[in-house]
C-alpha cells in the first residue's frame, strides 16, 4: 500500500497572489482511479461535456475561480441544473460567440464544479499538504534544498508513519528541464546527506516523478489547492490579503489537512499540522551563518 503525493504551486511569478504556496495532494494508490474517473463524471455533469481539451483547456484554478468568473456567476440569478448543464455546454462549444445567459450559466458551472470536486477529494480521504511563504522570504544558496520543500516532506513522512504504508511517491508538475534537475539534485542531497532526509527516505521516495500538468488530474487538484490556499486559507500570523467570495472554498481546503503529534523539544504531544507558514526559506545553518558575517 502506497500514497502519491501531487505537487503543484501557485503565487511564484510573486505578481498579484498574496503568497507563494507549495501544495501536494496525497490519495492513497487504490483510491487514485476512482478519484480521477469521479472528477470526469463531475465535469460531464456540470459542463454537459469534458471542460478539459488537449492543447487547448486544462483544470486550472486561476481560469475556474479567478475575480472575473465570480462576477459573471452573480449577474443573472443560479441557473436550474439541466438548463446550466446545456448552456455550459453551448459556451465552451463556441465561447467566441457565447451570449450573457451562456457565459452566465458557465461561470456558476465552474464554482459550482470546483466545490464538487473538493467534496469528492474528501469522499476519497484525500489530504493536503503546503508549505505558505511569504513573498519576501530570504531564499537558501542554489544547492540548498528549499525549506517549503523539505517542510513538505517532513508532513507527507509524519503522515505516512500513521497509515503505516510501504511507501510515499512524489509527483511534480513538470518544470523546464534545467529546473528539474536543479531539484532532483537537491533532493539527492537531502534525502542522502542530511540527517532529517535519509531518516524521511525510508517511507518518501526519494527520486520524484514529473508528469505534464494537462495530462494528470493528481496535479490539477493540487493546483486547485494552492490557488485557495494563497487567497483564503489563513491562521497564525497571516495577514495576507483575501478574497471573501473564496471563503466556503477555503474552508474545505482547511479542512483536508493532517495534522500528526510528534516529540517535540521535550513536548511528547506536539502538534503538527500539515499546513505550514514560512517566513524564511534558508536552513537553521545558512541563516546563523549570514547573521555572523553581519
Amino acid at each position: 500500500m502506497a500514497y502519491l503525493l501531487f505537487v503543484d504551486e501557485s503565487g511564484q511569478d510573486h505578481r498579484e497572489a498574496p503568497y507563494e504556496v507549495l501544495a501536494g495532494l496525497a490519495v492513497q494508490d487504490r483510491d487514485l482511479w476512482n478519484l480521477v474517473v469521479a472528477v470526469q463524471e463531475s465535469e460531464e455533469r456540470h459542463f454537459g461535456r469534458r471542460y478539459r481539451e488537449p492543447g487547448k483547456r486544462e483544470l486550472k484554478a486561476m481560469k475556474l475561480l479567478k475575480k472575473k468568473v465570480f462576477r459573471l456567476a452573480r449577474q443573472l440569478p443560479p441557473f436550474p441544473d439541466e438548463e446550466r448543464r446545456r448552456l455550459s455546454h453551448e459556451a465552451l462549444d463556441d465561447g467566441a460567440h457565447a451570449t450573457q445567459h451562456q457565459m452566465t450559466a458557465l461561470a456558476q458551472a465552474k464554482i459550482a464544479f470546483v466545490k464538487d470536486i473538493l467534496a469528492l477529494c474528501v469522499r476519497f480521504r484525500c489530504r493536503i499538504f503546503a508549505s505558505i511563504v511569504d513573498p519576501a522570504s530570504p531564499v537558501p544558496g542554489r544547492e540548498i534544498l528549499r525549506k517549503d520543500y523539505s517542510y513538505l516532506f517532513e508532513r507527507f513522512y509524519y503522515f505516512l508513519e500513521d497509515q503505516r504504508v510501504e511507501a510515499g511517491l512524489v509527483v511534480f508538475d513538470e518544470l523546464e528541464k534545467s529546473q528539474s534537475h536543479v531539484l532532483v539534485g537537491q533532493m539527492d542531497y537531502y534525502f542522502k546527506f542530511t540527517q532529517p532526509g535519509k531518516q524521511r527516505a525510508n517511507l518518501v521516495l526519494p527520486e520524484p516523478f514529473f508528469v505534464h500538468s494537462d495530462l494528470t488530474t493528481g496535479i490539477q487538484l493540487a493546483d486547485l489547492a494552492a490557488y485557495v490556499i494563497s487567497w483564503s486559507v489563513r491562521f497564525g500570523t497571516m495577514s495576507g490579503p483575501k478574497r471573501a467570495e473564496l471563503e466556503d472554498i477555503g474552508q474545505v481546503v482547511l479542512g483536508l489537512k493532517y495534522r500528526a503529534t510528534r516529540e517535540i523539544d521535550g513536548n511528547p504531544n506536539f502538534s503538527v499540522s500539515s499546513l505550514v507558514h514560512i517566513k524564511d526559506l534558508r536552513p537553521a545553518g545558512e541563516r546563523l551563518s549570514q547573521a555572523e558575517q553581519a
